[in-house]
């Protein structure tokens, strides 16, 4: 089935001022623009903005993964292989070749079998998956093994781990920890080397930027933060009036992409102050991804929807609404599939269309 449709049909979303509830035609307007004073803007978009080279026209759902339970992360290989879907107690492997989606490839129990996996990342040579979730630990997969195996654990001192980040080098990984610090683990040395601390609620996401010396954080405490991945401090923090549950850093730069408790998608300038407000979602953006090649991205919501958005200005590329919460996201490293994973124990394989 296609799920690309009239990008501009939709009701204006929630919290915005009903004088700018329009644009030229008599549309509703989801994308504002914000200056530094605060000022909101209804965005002309330019005659590119769904037309051209690396934009999408639509995706299109071509398998469903059967995973059983809530699939609260998930990952694609690069190159494009396999999906990661981490639920309850495990990850389960799955081909995308498979068109039936009926049976995973192989499952790594993880966690205890009441715990839920928030994160799972690859390391970019594909041989080693780390995972966290509601645990103390971090578990460190062997992929390359005859059988996968876990061939190392990582124990902090909080309770749960909320979402995973691992350097462009592969040698460090970030957890965002349900205390609000960010461990960063050696992974040669398989050692506790440093904490981020200034969140004061749990670290919600997070996303490290193309050359490896910034991380951008995001918390239940309503901001948003970036670091100096050399000297451990604080470069930046942005407040918000509502918690945040998702973020992407544009691999191309200047612009990172948040999702919001409040349903509100913003896009901050890295540099300048002013942003972009986007309104299509009608309750919490729970995740967030960019394409790689940094021209748009998805968001996923409790609302059944996956959006994908022009970078930076939002103009709404297509959109699919599922059966149930929409609770995590990927987009393969060529940038032809997207991979939900849903509140209805399932993820959904898309091919993107151009």
């Amino acid at each position: 089935p296609q799920v690309g449709f009239d990008p501009h049909s939709h009701m204006r979303g929630p919290g915005i001022p009903s004088g700018l509830a329009s644009i030229p035609g008599g549309k509703p307007a989801y994308s504002f623009h914000v200056s530094a004073d605060g000022q909101m803007q209804p965005v002309p978009f330019p005659p590119d903005a769904l037309i051209g080279p690396g934009i999408p026209r639509h995706a299109r759902q071509i398998s469903t993964l059967g995973h059983g339970e809530v699939v609260c992360a998930v990952t694609i290989s690069n190159p494009t292989r396999h999906v990661y879907t981490g639920g309850k107690g495990c990850v389960k492997v799955w081909d995308i070749r498979d068109p039936a989606g009926k049976s995973p490839v192989s499952q790594l129990d993880c966690l205890n079998r009441d715990n839920y996996i928030r994160s799972c990342k690859l390391l970019p040579d594909g041989r080693t998956l780390i995972v966290g979730g509601e645990a103390s630990t971090l578990s460190i997969w062997d992929l390359a093994a005859p059988t996968p195996r876990i061939k190392a654990e990582l124990t902090s001192s909080a309770p749960a781990c909320y979402a995973l980040a691992i350097s462009p080098d592969s040698k460090v990984c970030f957890s965002c920890c349900s205390d609000g610090n960010i461990a960063v683990w050696d992974l040669h040395n398989q050692t506790l080397v440093r904490q981020f601390q200034g969140h004061t609620d749990g670290a919600s996401c997070i996303d490290i930027s193309h050359d490896g010396m910034k991380l951008w954080t995001g918390g239940l405490d309503n901001t948003v933060r970036s670091w100096d991945l050399r000297e451990g401090r604080q470069l930046q923090q942005h407040d918000f009036t509502s918690q945040i549950f998702s973020l992407g850093y544009c691999p191309t730069g200047e612009w990172l992409a948040v999702g919001m408790e409040s349903s509100n998608v913003e896009v901050l300038h890295c540099m300048k102050p002013d942003k972009y407000q986007l309104h299509l979602h009608e309750s919490c953006v729970l995740s967030l991804k960019f394409a790689h090649c940094g021209k748009w991205f998805v968001s996923t919501g409790k609302d059944n929807l996956l959006n994908a958005w022009r970078t930076p200005y939002g103009a709404s590329i297509f959109q699919s609404k599922e059966s149930s919460s929409v609770l995590s996201c990927d987009i393969s490293g060529d940038d032809k599939y997207i991979v939900t994973g849903s509140g209805d124990k399932k993820a959904t394989v898309y091919e993107v269309i151009y």
